[in-house]
């Protein structure tokens, strides 16, 4: 006997060292759960079995998985859900008295195990939904071990609830001494990859409120990008999916998993997070003229100035007229009126140009020098340009608000993305974040920034990112410089900058194939935005005859 003792000892021994194996290479929750259920059962030969879940701060403990092999019943884990079938249970009363009446509050108050021979001969505990349920179902509850499970910190994270030991006669036995030892060791096992998955969980979910809170503070960094770092990962997930399940030959070997999934999605979250270090008047510069406020304003004082001084100057020239007895006829008046409607005139061209909004002609920004040769007197009596030199080269911006320097310190962001990711100790599923959220402004022909990167030294994910960074630019409403482009216009544009080798041109095929600025306009634009898109006629299509074109 003695050998067939120490026989099943190294047996059980060797299980549990499976089964400890085995829980802590499964990364799925639900399914920990139900694994160390079975595992339990299997090693006690306990028919039914309940796992419980202790929530320390509601002090209640709810089920997670139950199963009864003669019931065939499996509840949790892969199985039906649980809660739909039993209530909660509260550890303490509604007068604040502890429910030990219920065993398995009982082991979690006193911090024991409680091992029950037979629940319709035990005293001292209130065992009638059990005799409920075997009225209903025609089971007979017998035996009950119930086991609390410890953290590393001791304390209780979960309950092991085994009942009915098998039998070769059948399921009438009791746990023995042995058996309660097997399963107080499972439960310590147990506890530890319950503790390391929440661990795990709240770390994760840490680390994703960190990343949604910093581009949250970007977006209300800028009234005028608003929800841009909210919306572009959600643009970025649709094109990924699309390019997925694409079976066009330049992108049929991607493929997407869970992992990859939320990798890329963080790397859409992340992808101007050093936006937090540019100038918010940069940023916000939504007119040409505009610093800490819109230097427009002087311009129209000094204007009015200078028309006050023409004013002053033709009444100067009547009046001497008048004293000298000379003529002064409409000839000198309309040389005066043609002044005065220059002035017009030009302050007109400076208020369209300080837009930002059209593309300025040659003979416009000629005008705008012709102007800053033009003086005013101020009000010490010093003659002054009309334009400053700062406030020329600004109107003189031939596309958008932004001059040479203040573009360079927009760009900046992309250094400082780079340089802030680069910092963070990525695990081994987030390795690829930083590659990703950093090439978006790369260029295919290697002109882009921040690394100046070709297509074929940019991830896919990369430049699906680039892809769709230019969509919601194009498509937001809440761009100061410009109104919202609707579909058509939007995927001319993107086509274009395919074909300036901005864009990659297989990518943005998959964007047009799959129709993901539908499925983006469905959720983000406004019902005048979303036209007619004539594919046929879209610049940067190397292929309108896709083999796989979803509509």
């Amino acid at each position: 006997m003695g050998e067939t003792d120490n026989d099943n000892d190294i047996t059980c021994i060797q299980k549990l060292n499976e089964i400890g194996i085995a829980l802590s290479s499964e990364h799925n929750h639900p399914v920990l759960l139900e694994r160390i259920l079975s595992s339990a059962r299997e090693l006690t030969q306990a028919d039914a079995g309940t796992l419980y879940t202790v929530d320390a701060e509601k002090q209640q403990l709810e089920f997670a998985i139950v199963q009864n092999d003669t019931l065939n019943i499996q509840l949790g884990g892969l199985h039906r859900p649980v809660s739909d079938q039993f209530p909660v249970i509260s550890l303490y009363k509604a007068d604040h008295q502890p429910n030990d009446h219920l065993v398995v509050a009982y082991a979690v108050l006193n911090d024991c195990t409680v091992n029950i021979k037979d629940v319709y001969a035990a005293e001292g505990f209130d065992f009638s939904g059990t005799r409920f349920f075997d009225q209903a179902t025609g089971y007979r509850s017998r035996a009950f071990l119930t086991v609390p499970m410890h953290n590393h910190e001791g304390d209780i994270v979960a309950v092991l609830q085994l009942l009915n030991k098998r039998t070769e006669q059948g399921i009438d036995g009791v746990f023995s001494e042995a058996d309660q030892q097997i399963a107080e060791s499972l439960a310590s096992q147990a506890a530890v990859e319950i503790t390391n998955h929440r661990l795990i969980g709240e770390m994760q979910a840490l680390f994703d409120s960190f990343v949604r809170v910093l581009a949250t503070a970007i977006d209300a960094k800028s009234a005028h990008t608003g929800a841009h770092c909210r919306r572009v990962p959600e643009a970025m997930l649709l094109l990924a999916e699309a390019t997925h399940r694409s079976t066009r030959p330049e992108v049929v070997n991607f493929t997407l998993t869970d992992k990859d999934r939320y990798e890329i999605k963080t790397a859409a979250w992340l992808h101007d997070c050093g936006k937090v270090v540019t100038p918010h008047h940069i940023m916000e510069k939504s007119t040409k003229l505009e610093g800490l406020f819109d230097r427009l304003s002087l311009i129209e004082a000094r204007f009015a100035a200078k028309q006050q001084e023409l004013d002053a100057e033709l009444l100067r020239a009547e009046l001497e007229a008048y004293r000298n007895n000379a003529p002064f006829g409409d000839l000198q008046r309309r040389q005066y009126t043609a002044r005065q409607q220059q002035l017009v005139d030009d302050l007109a061209l400076i208020r369209r140009a300080n837009t930002g909004d059209r593309v300025m002609q040659d003979e416009e920004i000629e005008r705008l020098h012709a102007i800053a040769q033009e003086t005013w007197v101020d009000i010490e009596g010093s003659r002054q340009p009309l334009l400053k030199e700062d406030e020329l080269e600004n109107l003189c911006i031939r596309r958008g608000t932004l001059n040479r320097e203040e573009r360079k310190i927009i760009e900046g962001h992309m250094t400082a993305t780079c340089d802030m990711l680069s910092e963070l100790p990525f695990p081994k599923h987030l390795q690829r974040v930083p590659e990703y959220a950093c090439g978006h402004h790369e260029r295919m022909d290697g002109t882009g920034y921040p690394k100046g990167l070709t297509r074929d030294q940019l991830s896919l994910p990369a430049r699906m990112l680039g892809i769709v960074d230019v969509f919601e630019a194009l498509t937001s409403p809440d761009r100061p410089y410009k109104a919202p482009m609707k579909l058509s216009q939007a995927l001319a544009t993107m086509g274009k900058m395919v074909e300036e080798n901005h864009l990659d041109p297989d990518l943005f095929a998959v964007f047009v194939e799959e129709k993901v600025y539908l499925d983006y306009a469905r959720i983000h634009l406004a019902e005048s935005q979303v036209d007619t898109v004539d594919i046929a006629s879209l610049p940067g299509l190397r292929d309108t005859s896709p083999v796989n074109a979803h509509g």
